[in-house]
């Protein structure tokens, strides 16, 4: 049996539409449940709860109580979570980017700057050599 590679590993453990949206909603900070029903079109409550708790159970969120009687939670993303943001903010790009089938997606935008309001541009960069890595450079070896 061959290894798991990383990118599935990480479908295994995040890996569908409604986690990857609640960690989009949650980057701006703590939510209670809601305000992620609100802001996570579609969401049937059942569903959201399941993905609170399988995403809390994969260390990527925490839910704190705010109230004892009855018990409520906010959420949270933890450094890990926060972490997967970038990967998310990377996808949405993409999808603003190129759309379907090639077609800018309907109605979505590519992050910007929250100053000038100029579309962000991602780049990976190594903190070695402190240089970022060009398109077409043979440097980086993906394992």
């Amino acid at each position: 049996m061959s290894p798991m590679s990383a990118l599935s590993a990480a479908l295994e453990r995040i890996g569908d539409r409604w986690s990857l949206l609640l960690v989009e909603a949650l980057l701006d900070g703590p939510r209670r449940f809601a305000d992620l029903e609100a802001a996570v079109a579609g969401i049937s409550t059942n569903i959201l709860t399941s993905r609170l708790r399988h995403l809390e159970a994969a260390g990527v969120l925490l839910a704190v109580p705010y109230s004892q009687r009855p018990l409520r939670y906010s959420y949270e993303l933890t450094d890990t979570g926060r972490d997967l943001g970038g990967a998310v903010r990377l996808l949405a790009q993409w999808s603003a980017d190129h759309g379907a089938a090639g077609r800018h997606a309907e109605g979505a935008a590519a992050p910007t700057h929250a100053t000038c309001g100029t579309p962000m541009d991602a780049v990976w960069w190594c903190p070695t050599c402190e240089r970022p890595d060009v398109p077409g450079d043979d440097d980086v070896i993906w394992i």
